[in-house]
């Protein structure tokens, strides 16, 4: 997934103006992907879900200090849906590998019988029936993690992550030189 251009950005101006043009659109495409990833089958989507939220939370890890208080929780909260959609893709990934290594002992099984008698023991027998176990086994996790999901983000937006963040990046914070929001002074 291609990320979406960041217009307006220019080399001279102040860092936090440009965090907040970058937040905006690393969360647009998160939301809009999100949206779209509302249902199982959506394997592509929730993959494409999964780096928007990795291109949010990296750029939250740099310039969260320069937001108002909210901005390091959604960092977490990106950090969160990056690694519940990766774990399903590790599953999406993992399944179709698996169909095709059973698929190609079961055809090696076949080739060698027709040699054999028809009732001779397949070589691989006990392989592919491993394999096929571990395939529920991944389809079992991968139904739980989507499940996951749902909760994960239905939750977010009841408790309105978004409009959160898009606040926090309006409020600016003082940054010392070590980069951390800097103690607020009482002018006389």
């Amino acid at each position: 997934m291609k990320a979406k251009r960041v217009r307006g950005l220019q080399a001279d101006m102040p860092l936090a103006d440009a965090a907040e043009r970058i937040v905006r659109v690393r969360l647009g495409e998160l939301c809009d992907l999100a949206a779209q990833s509302q249902t199982p089958e959506a394997v592509r989507q929730l993959h494409d879900t999964r780096i928007a939220a990795k291109r949010l939370r990296y750029v939250l890890e740099i310039t969260a200090p320069c937001f108002g208080p909210y901005a390091p929780s959604a960092t977490k909260r990106a950090k969160e849906i990056q690694d519940l959609l990766g774990e399903i893709h590790d599953c999406d990934v993992m399944l179709p590998r698996l169909a095709d290594l059973s698929r190609r002992l079961r055809d090696r099984d076949a080739a060698y019988l027709v040699g054999m008698s028809l009732d001779a023991e397949p070589p691989n027998a006990d392989a592919y029936r491993g394999l096929e176990r571990l395939a529920v086994e991944l389809t079992a996790r991968r139904a739980k993690l989507f499940a996951d999901w749902l909760v994960l983000w239905r939750d977010l937006l009841r408790r309105g992550f978004a409009a959160r963040l898009e606040h926090a990046i309006t409020e600016r914070q003082q940054i010392d030189g070590a980069g951390e929001p800097a103690a607020a002074t009482v002018e006389g």
